[in-house]
């Protein structure tokens, strides 16, 4: 027997045999990988939410949206954070009901960008005009259930979006400027066959009505903000914050805006005179909810004080001061209004404030970007 032959052939053998067992292991290995695969990608996932900080609190923004509050563009969200000299944790606007859209487009933008969308989503129509009543969104339409089925379609698409959202429904209702104001259906009468009064008792029917609908369709990615103006207009006790608490199962958040002086009337107030006592109503209301400034701003109008002294006491004390506040959203808005007057709320309304801000909103205790759970 030729012994090199041989030795060939078996050399022939081992290779043959080596390359079946790897294509077997292999084939195995690929099946066990294969089915692996299939068990992850088929597990429901479940959407990322919104973590309460434990330490500071979130850098937001409003900037100029339009009559619709819904003009978002990364060029002006860039040119802001350029200006301020910091990234934004959270960017607000608005969705109108009398667009009868879902606001995908700004949704998106804003996620990519890399802060979490704050809608204001509001029952109102067109002209978006304040101070002139109930349109077509009225409570009561609402609460007999004329538009759920816009409320369920914008459910369906914000459980589609699937990113993480924070919605507050029917801000400010405390006041009397929008038409969903609790003074526009019945003020301080009673409610037939409730405790409360007749306008917060309807606005609460509509808030849980609202609410429930969108959670009943399984958009678990929003979280829902209850959101009152710091101070209730009129100051009656029918019309307190607490009236229109809607209750604990249906907000996640407890929010307020908190604004000093807007308009050229009227007397300049302090940052702590316009937030001390509300933060403590407010946070009556749960213990365990965490708080937010959903909107927050000043007018710079310095024949009546200094708008950098109010933002620099605002940026340094809302982290000290006010420790279940874990976000504030800045109102960047400048517009004329009908005696000529303007009112400038704008970061850079002047050298002094734009200064203020900067400075502010450096310190490390102001989170430029959100953190996830």
């Amino acid at each position: 027997m030729n012994h090199a032959r041989f030795k060939i052939a078996l050399l022939a053998i081992l290779v043959i045999g080596i390359g079946l067992a790897g294509l077997v292991g292999g084939r195995a290995c690929y099946l066990a990988n294969h089915r692996t695969a299939s068990v992850v990608t088929s597990a429901p996932a479940k959407p990322r939410q919104l973590q309460v900080p434990q330490k500071g609190l979130y850098l937001g923004a409003y900037l100029d949206g339009g009559d619709a509050e819904d003009n978002v563009s990364r060029e002006a969200i860039d040119v802001y954070d350029k200006r301020v000299g910091r990234t934004q944790a959270i960017i607000g606007f608005s969705s109108f009901w009398g667009e009868q859209s879902f606001p995908h487009r700004q949704i998106d933008l804003v996620s990519g960008y890399g802060a979490i969308p704050l809608i204001y989503w509001s029952p109102w129509d067109k002209p978006y005009m304040q101070d002139r009543g109930p349109d077509r969104f009225n409570l009561d339409a609402i609460a007999a259930g004329k538009w759920d089925k816009y409320i369920d379609q914008w459910a369906d698409e914000a459980k589609a979006e699937g990113k993480p959202l924070l919605v507050a429904w029917g801000l400010e209702m405390n006041g009397i400027w929008f038409p969903w104001s609790g003074t526009f259906y019945g003020a301080g009468q009673k409610a037939k066959g409730r405790p409360g009064h007749a306008g917060p008792e309807l606005f609460k029917s509509c808030y849980r009505h609202v609410i429930g609908r969108v959670k009943a369709r399984g958009a678990n990615n929003i979280q829902w903000i209850f959101h009152a103006n710091n101070y209730s207009c009129p100051q009656d006790f029918w019309n307190m914050i607490s009236e229109y608490y809607p209750g604990g199962d249906v907000v996640d958040w407890l929010g307020m805006s908190v604004y000093g002086k807007q308009f050229r009337g009227g007397k300049w107030v302090s940052f702590h005179d316009c937030i001390d006592y509300a933060y403590q109503d407010l946070g009556k209301l749960d213990p365990e909810k965490p708080m937010i400034l959903a909107e927050i701003g000043v007018g710079e109008f310095p024949e009546f004080g200094s708008k950098a002294e109010w933002v620099r006491d605002a940026l340094h004390d809302l982290p000290r001061d006010f420790p279940r506040i874990k976000g504030a959203v800045f109102w960047n808005e400048r517009w004329e209004n009908k005696d000529g007057s303007y009112s400038n709320l704008r970061m850079w309304s002047s050298p002094d404030s734009m200064k203020a801000f900067r400075h502010g909103a450096r310190d490390p205790l102001w989170l430029p970007r959100p953190e996830w759970r």
